[in-house]
Order: structure tokens, then sequence, then C-alpha cells
């Protein structure tokens, strides 16, 4: 943890006069004077140290730019103030003085901090860096996904990267985040590896900071897959060879219409170099979603659009994406590549890593949706961006207009079959599910116009059918009642789900489910493995603590996991329990006339 994480309370100097704000001047080291008055001499001695130890940390920039002297006095200021830049004057609380001449080094560094916190406001007034809207990017105030690219940047409740952060303190406004950031940019040698991007910003516009060691550049991450979820997982920039938009086309859900947007990390299996052919290590391709709710592919209800959900960043795995859409919400996909640079590329990881440990976003399906998040994404991290009206706030208006800036490459999409190989599209299996039923209905006369009426009879009208079906329409209504079982079990954990959501109180779900979404919450909010340790990127000595306390998450998520799918019948309806008894039997049904048709063809027998 940095010595200066929770040091201190408030401090004061966001609310200058707007006259003194906008004078042209700021901390040079030979402007600071003490002002003497009701200091002893040992007080003196110690208080001139201080300035001369914070004048050593000033940046070249800081240094440079003086207009004025600012002079220092020590004074009674509230107990959680500890210092305010006024007009031509800095104040440090006079309860700072003692602890400082006492000579120890955490009273030492907290009224240091405190300077420098100071000596910033009055360089921010002078240079206008807290307004600066690529500052306002890195520091949290994010756009909305609109066409104006419009922000509040004067709110709390407007910069949601609460996780992780150094000082709660920056979040209250702007200026007081380049304030608390300055702090740790100076002293804080490991600032550069927790904020990349912001240090970055700084080093160019004040110069360099604390020095210190090399940064890893991987993508450090708790992996949300279904059977990893937990692990902790890291992804080298170097392997990543491509960023996709990836659309989840619509159905006729209300709030599926649009789609979902995402994006999918094209990376390099070990061992391959960087190119097309990294688009066949499906493996090792990762998808950022940004969604309401863990498990959610899909949700309906008045929270989603008052904002009751969290919106969080999980990393999942390429090949469960596709599962979850194509297999059983029955939606194609869609993977659009993006033109970006190697040096995009690397900044949008590195702005995701901040996302994923830093960001509590609240959800709203009208207004900051998968589509709006995914863009914010795209803008904080890539600069040329920034300046492109095409932020949506729907995933298919936010194709389009990627497509019309010339950002988004669709014409992979031009040639579907070559598409279909290559990866860049990926149908929904109710192509697949429409053609077994055509030949079915063809060869039984089934009742049903399309494959889904079938699949929502219920199971014992079925049978009637199944039992004259021949070998190659038995196989066919077989792999139906399989889709239909899937379909069915998706359906039950929504209702659980809902049940919980719905609740008034915990006690009103299921033990295992109230387990099931406390422990998934870890998945898109992994800050909370890390709770009291340090701030953004985690770095050498948190991962071991990561390490441990994921593999934990792991166990205890697959085994409720396991203890929910075993106990579901105990939560679920009777109309529920008897659709799923019903494919069960059919399934088992058509499993036996197969093996008897196979048998009757002279065929071996099949087990």
């Amino acid at each position: 943890m940095s010595p200066l994480t929770g040091r201190r309370g408030r401090i004061r100097g966001g609310h200058a006069l707007l006259a003194a704000a906008l004078c042209a001047w700021s901390a040079n080291a030979a402007a600071l004077s003490l002002d003497p008055a009701g200091l002893s001499p040992d007080e003196r001695v110690a208080t001139q140290r201080l300035l001369d130890q914070a004048r050593s940390h000033l940046p070249m920039r800081m240094r440079a730019l003086s207009d004025r002297d600012i002079v220092v006095r020590w004074s009674p200021l509230s107990a959680d103030v500890h210092g305010h830049a006024g007009r031509s004057e800095l104040l440090l609380n006079r309860e700072l003085l003692a602890p400082l001449l006492a000579g120890g080094e955490t009273a030492r560094r907290a009224a240091l901090a405190t300077v420098l916190h100071e000596l910033a406001h009055f360089h921010d007034r002078a240079e206008g860096i807290s307004r600066d809207p690529r500052f306002l990017d890195l520091a949290g105030w994010q756009v909305r996904a609109t066409r104006f690219n419009t922000r509040l940047a004067g709110r709390v409740r407007e910069n949601r990267f609460v996780d992780r952060s150094a000082d709660s303190y920056e979040l209250t406004r702007p200026s007081e985040y380049f304030a608390v950031n300055v702090e740790h940019f100076l002293l804080d040698p490991q600032y550069a590896c927790r904020r990349p991007a912001m240090h970055r910003y700084l080093e160019r516009r004040l110069g360099p900071g604390a020095s210190g060691s090399p940064c890893a550049n991987e993508l450090v991450y708790v992996d949300a897959g279904e059977g990893n979820g937990g692990a902790l997982r890291a992804i080298d920039p170097a392997r990543v060879y491509a960023i996709d938009y990836l659309l989840a086309e619509g159905n006729s859900q209300p709030m599926s219409r649009w789609g979902h947007g995402m994006l999918r990390l094209v990376v390099c299996a070990p061992g391959r170099t960087p190119g097309p052919d990294c688009r066949l290590d499906l493996t090792h391709h990762r998808v950022l979603s940004f969604r309401a709710f863990v498990d959610d592919v899909q949700i309906s209800s008045w929270r989603g659009l008052t904002g009751r959900y969290p919106s969080r960043l999980f990393v999942l795995p390429m090949e469960q994406t596709i599962d979850e859409y194509t297999k059983v919400e029955l939606r194609g996909l869609r993977s659009v590549p993006l033109r970006l640079s190697r040096e995009e590329i690397a900044a949008v990881l590195e702005r995701t890593a901040q996302l994923h440990w830093s960001y509590d976003g609240r959800y709203y399906f009208l207004g900051n949706n998968c589509a709006a998040e995914t863009w914010k994404l795209l803008h904080d991290s890539v600069p040329r961006l920034a300046t492109r009206a095409i932020g949506s706030i729907t995933p298919t208006g936010l194709l389009r207009r990627l497509e019309n800036a010339g950002v988004a490459d669709a014409s992979v999409l031009d040639d579907r079959e070559q598409a279909l190989r290559l990866g860049y599209r990926f149908e929904s299996q109710g192509a697949y599910y429409d053609r077994l039923y055509a030949d079915a209905k063809a060869s039984l006369a089934l009742p049903s116009r399309t494959v889904v009426d079938w699949m929502d009879l219920p199971p014992p009208q079925r049978r009637p059918w199944i039992e004259r079906a021949d070998l190659r329409t038995s196989a066919a209504l077989l792999l139906l009642e399989q889709a239909a079982q899937r379909r069915a079990m998706a359906q039950v954990r929504e209702a659980l789900k809902r049940r919980y959501l719905a609740s008034e109180r915990d006690d009103d779900a299921p033990d295992v489910v109230r387990r099931l979404l406390r422990d998934s919450a870890y998945l898109g909010r992994p800050s909370r493995l890390l709770e009291g340790r340090g701030y953004g990127v985690p770095q050498a000595e948190e991962r071991v603590a990561l390490e441990a306390r994921g593999a934990a998450l792991r166990a205890d998520l697959q085994a409720t996991r396991t203890e929910l799918e075993e106990g579901a019948r105990e939560w679920m309806g009777a109309t529920q329990r008897e659709r799923l008894d019903g494919i069960t039997a059919n399934t088992e049904l058509l499993g036996s006339r197969l093996r008897e048709l196979h048998a009757e063809r002279g065929g071996l027998r099949l087990p």
C-alpha cells in the first residue's frame, strides 16, 4: 500500500474566488516565503526544511511558472482540513506542526503531501489542467454517449471510478483529483504502474515525477468465465493482434431488440507471431462485456430503467460468449474489426484494467447501457476517437457510426460464408434448429409453425410425433429436445434470479442463490478481493493475495453452482418441474428409439 493512501481527511482549496482562479501564477520554489509570526526557532527551522523538501520535489513546469510570492502560514484550520490555497497564501493546519517537529516519518510525509497538494492548486489555476477534456477523460468524469460528447464534471456521482481510489477526496471534483494525483505522482514510486495513463499525462504537463521500477505491461484481471470464475489471469498487449466490436444480434425481447455491444480481444496463442492466424486461436480470445448483472444475457425490469443495477466490466472467454448467445439465446454474433494501431490497442487494454479494478457504474437501459459503456471505453482510451461524434446508446447504432467514421471495417461480413469460416460471424443455432425442424416437419407433418413454437409446446404434446419418427427424424428431434432443455434451464435460472432481486428481504430467497449472486459480484468488482490494499492497478505484492483469494472464490463458485443445480427442483414452480421432467422423458424416449431403429437397420446396437 502506498504510504499516502487514506492518510488524511479533507483538504480545502478547490473553491477559491473566481478572480483568484483567473490569476496567472503558480508555485515557483523561489516564490515561497514563510511567515514566521508566532513560530519558535525550532518550528521555523522545521517548516523551512519542509518547504525546501517540497521545493526539491517540484517538477520542471511547476517551477517554471511564477508571477508572485506565496506566503506560507500555519493557521488554526478545521480538524479535517490539512491545508488551504488562498489568493496569495498557503495555509497549513497548525495541528500538523507538533508532529512535524517531533520528527516522525508519517507526520513529515503528511505535511509534505499537503504542501504539494496546495501548490498543485496554485498551478492548476494558472494552467487550467483540471478543465482539460483529456484530463477529465482519464480522471473518470466521462462523456455521455451522444453525438455532442457532453459531460457533467462538477458532481461526485459523475465519477464512478470509486474502487481502489488513491484518496476518496479526489472524487469530489476535478481540481481535487488533480491535486491528489500530483501528490502521488511526486511521492509514490509505484504511481506510474498503478495509474499509467494519468502518469504519462502529468509527466507531459508537469515534467518527470517520482522515479520507480519498470512496470509490468500485461492486463491483469479476474476471469469471469463459468468454469474458471475467480482465477487471476493476465494478457500481454503484445499478444493482442486486434480488437473487434462484437455485436450480439437482437431478438424479440423488448430490451434486446437492438442487440448487445461488446469488445473482442483477438489474443494470439503463446508462440504465435501476431497476425491474421491469431483469429484461429479462439480458446485464447477474451470478451469485454459491460453487464447489468453477472450471468445476464438479457434482463428487463424497472430496475434497469432506473439505474438500480450496477454496470460492471466482465472479462469472459470468447467460447463461452459464443455458446451463451448462439446456443442459449439463439442470437447471432458479428465480430467487426476496429482500425486501431498497436499503441491504441495497448491503450484500450490499459484503460480496461483501470475500469476492471476501479469502475462501479450504474446501468440504465436508455442512457448508460452496454453500447454507451463500450463507447466510453474507446473514447477514453484513444484520443483521436474522442474528437469524433460517434457515441450512441444502441449497440447497432454504435456499430453503424463506427463504420461510417471508418473505425470499424464491416467489409469482412460481405461474404457470409467466408465470414463464418474466418470467425467474423457466428450463426445463431436457431438457424440450424430451423433447418432440423423443417426436415422433421416435412417428414411428420408437425403441427407448429416454427421451431420455437414446437419447443414451447408442453413436452407430452410432442410425444405422439416422437413415437412415429424414423431414424433420421429421431436424431433431429433429439437435438431439438436438448435445445429445449437448455432453454428451459436458462428460464429457470432467470426466474430464480428475478425472485431474489425482486425480494425485499434477503431471507426470501434460497440461501444458495444469495451465495451465488454474492460471490459472482466479485467477478465484476474484483477490487473487493483486495479491500484495504493499495490503489489503481494491483502490483506484484497484491497479486499474491489475489491469487489466493481468487482460488478460494473459484472453489466456492463451483461448489455453489453444483449445489444450485442439484437443488434447483426445490425452488422451481410446479410448471417448470413438469416441463423439465417431460423434456427428460422425451430425451430418454428418443435415445431408446434411436438405438432400436439403428439395430433394425443392421447396425451395431448402441449403448
